[in-house]
């Protein structure tokens, strides 16, 4: 029988007003880096994570001020506990996907088979099955769309959409900090673009406008944050990948 395990979360500070959120007996493979950015007047969390324990609870400590909800993307693993909060945003293309809580486009049906028992080196509580979980819907989430502004008073955040992972995977780019929270758009892994919602060419649309940023520091939603050197080189091997078989004389 598996532990419980209270708290399951676990943050890790990267600097003042930057936080790491992370479900540490999760699989590694899936597990979500969420992130909070603390603000002058409203403090953001980007994505949050599986729903199995409630992120609002554990957070309740560290939140002093308006809290803005962004999800990068619908699937189950960014947008787990969204229902939770009060002001929740979403891209347009997956905005009723969260609000109806459809599983098969948050990837949670059981069918589809993305979240397992084995899974879990702990469960969140006695009795916690993967058979019987999925997402929650979240009624109160509202549309954002691409050039939108996620203002916290002293840092403000660029909504940039950027589809291929998903339809409605987007980044949010900070002008003040040079930073890009990349969600599920490009981390340091493979990178997934074979799902029902995934599209490649659009996938590359979206590698192509990267390329046109200046990150500082890339803050994605798996493994570990990277820098501009790294990025364009994911990026870059991304687009040089999928374009060769469908152009062999640019090889």
């Amino acid at each position: 029988m598996k532990s419980v395990r209270n708290p399951w979360f676990q943050t890790d500070r990267i600097r003042d007003g930057l936080y790491c959120i992370t479900e540490p007996f999760y699989t590694w493979q899936n597990r979500a880096n969420l992130w909070l950015v603390k603000g002058r007047d409203a403090d953001l969390l980007i994505d949050t994570g599986l729903g199995v324990s409630s992120l609002k609870l554990y957070l309740s400590k560290q939140l002093d001020k308006p809290l803005k909800v962004v999800a990068s993307h619908v699937h189950f693993d960014h947008s787990g506990s969204c229902h939770e909060f009060e002001e929740v945003f979403i891209h347009e293309n997956e905005h009723q996907t969260l609000r109806g809580g459809d599983q098969q486009l948050i990837l949670s049906a059981p069918e589809i088979g993305f979240v397992l028992d084995t899974d879990f080196e702990c469960v969140p509580y006695q009795g916690f099955s993967a058979s019987n979980y999925e997402v929650k819907a979240c009624p109160q989430a509202q549309a954002i769309q691409h050039g939108d502004i996620i203002d916290l008073g002293d840092n403000a955040f660029q909504v940039m959409h950027l589809p291929g992972h998903s339809s409605g995977s987007i980044g949010l780019y900070s002008e003040k900090t040079h930073t890009l929270f990349s969600g599920d758009v490009v981390y340091d892994g493979e990178l997934l673009d074979n799902l029902d919602d995934s599209v490649v060419s659009d996938y590359i649309d979206s590698m192509e406008q990267l390329l046109k940023l200046n990150p500082d520091e890339v803050r994605p939603g798996h493994y570990h944050s990277f820098d501009r050197r790294r990025l364009y080189e994911l990026v870059t091997q991304y687009i040089d990948d999928r374009k060769a078989p469908l152009c062999p004389s640019e090889r």
